[in-house]
């Protein structure tokens, strides 16, 4: 590396999620297991001889979704982590088997805002980086849906004026 040239290297994203994620991933996690529970649910209450086989796996599953809506959501806000800094992209995710991610400035080719209904729900947004990386794509979920704005402008403008840029 030569003199003044900056170092891009991997290191602890400093910012967190907006709080309100962890109430959307709840909602996600419920959502999801509801969808098996009433399944399950409407085939006991039509077949008869079978309405224990499936009420039992029903409840469970109930009871399963439940306890991780309940921890999981709280855990995982603990650990993911994102930061901008002019040199790059920073992304930290995952809970049992942790990601690390950068995507250098230079490396940057879109920037995208993305709110689906349920994020609207809960005024969150997800900016998604997409690099030049056989990786894919870096995801920054969970945000506040005014700050995604900000975040995909300000991207815009420093991927605009870095060098090696495409445009």
């Amino acid at each position: 590396m030569t003199t003044g040239e900056s170092a891009v290297r991997l290191r602890p994203p400093r910012h967190t999620l907006n709080e309100r994620v962890v109430a959307w991933w709840r909602t996600q996690w419920l959502l999801l297991t509801a969808v098996p529970v009433a399944v399950l649910a409407v085939l006991a209450a039509v077949i008869q001889p079978a309405r224990t086989w499936l009420l039992v796996p029903a409840a469970v599953l109930a009871v399963l979704g439940a306890v991780c809506a309940a921890f999981l959501p709280r855990w995982w806000y603990t650990v993911h982590r994102w930061e901008v800094t002019d040199d790059a992209v920073y992304v930290r995710t995952g809970y049992l088997r942790q990601e690390w991610r950068i995507a250098p400035m230079s490396r940057i080719q879109t920037v995208d805002t993305v709110r689906g209904p349920l994020e609207q729900a809960f005024r969150l947004a997800t900016v998604t980086v997409t690099t030049a990386s056989a990786k894919g794509a870096v995801r920054i979920e969970g945000l506040d849906h005014e700050l995604a704005a900000e975040l995909a402008e300000r991207l815009t403008r420093i991927t605009r004026a870095t060098p090696g840029d495409a445009t």
